[in-house]
């Protein structure tokens, strides 16, 4: 897995920096396929923005949230991403998805 993580208007420290690694192994614990992740951290006066997209085999996930926290901010984008990648990963193992049923209708 690739992670760049960048910062507008803001200096990712090496607390930052750990902090997101740690949250974001939630995320490829759930999913091996991860390809790669890019995070942009933002602060515009009192609020603290928090993006992500992560690229998949076959998708890419792009997930925001917004605190006065960054933090919190962080926290509910990992849990708003956790809830996206592990509805993908249902979507890939149905194995039903896609067939025909028969319905017959007796005359």
């Amino acid at each position: 897995m690739n992670l760049q993580i960048s910062g507008h208007h803001l200096e990712i420290t090496p607390a930052i920096h750990e902090y997101v690694t740690g949250k974001l192994e939630r995320v490829t614990r759930h999913f091996d396929n991860v390809i790669d992740v890019n995070v942009i951290l933002s602060v515009d006066k009192l609020k603290q923005k928090a993006e992500v997209t992560v690229h998949l085999s076959g998708k890419d996930v792009h997930v925001e949230s917004i605190d006065e926290d960054l933090y919190a901010a962080l926290d509910s984008l990992v849990d708003k991403l956790e809830r996206q990648i592990q509805k993908h990963k249902q979507k890939i193992q149905d194995h039903h998805r896609g067939q025909k049923v028969s319905v017959v209708v007796p005359d």
